[in-house]
């Protein structure tokens, strides 16, 4: 995989917050047509790249493209910009970083603003702050300047934080949740296209998983698509940090490749062979419990129609939500790896259910 790192990074700084995926979306399909059978997109906002139409089973691989963000609520007579969480965030994080405007007219220049800590109550530093009380500062003297920009309510931001490499085989980006899931699922995809197994798999770029509460775009494409057993990509928390509970979530490090869930939305047949998958191909995984929602685009599948048996693998990624998370290259080898692996396992005779 190490040759398609370009397209890795043109993904990941692709903006696509839930609701606006477009751009990343387009970069996903371009790279999609030079290997699948067929490529295409949805009114939700899924991409779909479709290998070996006529195998049995029909795999569905589920990776999210959107992002977390922000979006203009309102604009006031001095030209400062107002926001609203697109997805989950720390507000913490978004003091005093650029932004990018995804206007109808191109990008806009922004940073986020608060009052100097000069200027703050000594009592009220150490208060968190919150998002309704951070503005975006795009230099303009008024609103109609603003307005002359193209800006107006309801355009979405991102951080303006492009991939950065750091060391070994670790990238820090500002879309890793859940932009690789994306990447990975299409890796495995090119991986299977060189040697096409028994299978038909269908890759999707899934839509607005970060605020899709009902199952966002996964939920249509399940639904349309119909597989006979679907694997969704995520990322999870490293808890090879500082201050984690690993009582809690379990011991999960960037490096030691994917880790697999049980529980909750995961179908336990899928389960035990992606685990047996992983043993016979030597590919260094952990297990993480699931045993309520799994918060990730498992929820929407699993239960569409009559039941999908569903997998989910996850990626240990440090600093989620926040401007820099941070994954491990051969994380996401590995993953592929063993998806594609996993699906060469299936014919027309496999068989989830439980005895």
């Amino acid at each position: 995989m190490a040759d398609n790192r370009d397209f890795l990074e043109r993904l990941l700084d692709a903006p696509g917050p839930s609701g606006f995926e477009s751009r990343a979306a387009r970069v996903w399909r371009d790279e999609a047509a030079g290997f699948a059978d067929s490529v295409s997109a949805d009114v939700a906002g899924n991409s779909v790249a479709v290998l070996n139409p006529d195998g049995k089973p029909l795999v569905m691989l589920a990776g999210h493209i959107d992002e977390i963000g922000l979006q203009v609520t309102h604009i006031d007579e001095k030209g400062y910009l107002y926001v609203a969480e697109i997805g989950g965030w720390d507000p913490q994080v978004l003091v005093a970083q650029r932004v990018r405007i995804l206007t109808r007219d191109g990008d806009r220049a922004g940073v986020i603003g608060k009052k100097p800590i000069h200027l703050i109550e000594v009592e009220e530093r150490t208060k968190a702050i919150k998002t309704k009380q951070l503005w975006v500062d795009v230099g303009a003297a008024d609103r109609e300047e603003v307005e002359k920009l193209g800006i107006r309510v309801g355009d979405p931001m991102v951080l303006d934080a492009g991939l950065v490499r750091l060391a070994g085989d670790r990238i820090a980006s500002r879309a890793v949740d859940n932009r690789i899931g994306a990447y990975v699922v299409l890796e495995t995809l090119r991986m299977l296209a060189e040697d096409p197994p028994v299978a038909s798999v269908v890759s999707v770029a899934t839509s607005q998983e970060e605020i899709g509460y009902s199952g966002g775009g996964a939920s249509v494409s399940a639904f349309s698509i119909q597989p006979d057993v679907a694997l969704v990509v995520d990322v999870t928390f490293s808890t090879d940090v500082p201050d984690i509970e690993v009582k809690e979530l379990g011991e999960h490090k960037i490096g030691g490749g994917p880790v697999l869930t049980r529980g909750s939305s995961v179908h336990p047949l899928v389960f035990e062979r992606l685990a047996d998958v992983a043993a016979a191909e030597g590919i260094q995984h952990s297990v993480q419990a699931a045993p309520r929602a799994t918060r990730t685009d498992a929820d929407g599948i699993h239960l569409q129609r009559s039941g999908i048996p569903t997998g989910l693998l996850s990626v240990p990624n440090r600093y989620m939500h926040s401007p820099n998370e941070i994954v491990s290259l051969g994380d996401l080898d590995a993953t592929a790896r063993l998806m594609a692996a996993f699906i060469r396992t299936l014919d027309a005779s496999t068989s989830f259910i439980l005895d």
